[in-house]
């Protein structure tokens, strides 16, 4: 199913940079919602309601089995991180990892080795140092 969604994802934003010649990162199409008037005409609009309905239209199919352990504080936190991060990085994962690295960005290559490299050491640090007490 993995395969599946990926390809999915990866279509959609190849799909997205051809037919409105912009990159489908999520923080971008977010920026885009916020340049100027008729929030209905535009496509980073349409992109996006499909990214936050499709996941619900497939849960009417099928249930996957979600575990969220983490408290609303931590998660709250690590959103604001994120974001932080989204700006100090000049984009996502997704505008890197997806669409910055199909175009064999430099940048993008750099960006993305950076998020999978801190979010390989703050995993191990709060599972293996600090025990999952947070």
């Amino acid at each position: 199913m993995a395969f599946i969604g990926g390809a999915m994802l990866g279509a959609s934003a190849v799909g997205y940079l051809y037919v409105h010649g912009k990159i489908a990162g999520i923080s971008g199409l977010i920026g885009q919602l916020f340049d100027g008037n008729q929030l209905l005409k535009r496509p980073a609009f349409w992109f996006l309601l499909g990214l936050i309905c499709v996941p619900f239209l497939y849960g009417l199919f099928i249930q996957p089995e979600i575990t969220i352990q983490a408290s609303p504080w931590m998660m709250a936190i690590a959103g604001v991180l994120v974001g932080f991060g989204t700006r100090l990085g000049s984009g996502c994962t997704s505008g890197h990892g997806i669409c910055g690295i199909s175009r064999l960005s430099k940048r993008s290559f750099v960006a993305t080795a950076i998020f999978m490299g801190a979010g390989m050491i703050t995993v191990f640090v709060m599972r293996h140092i600090l025990g999952g007490v947070l």
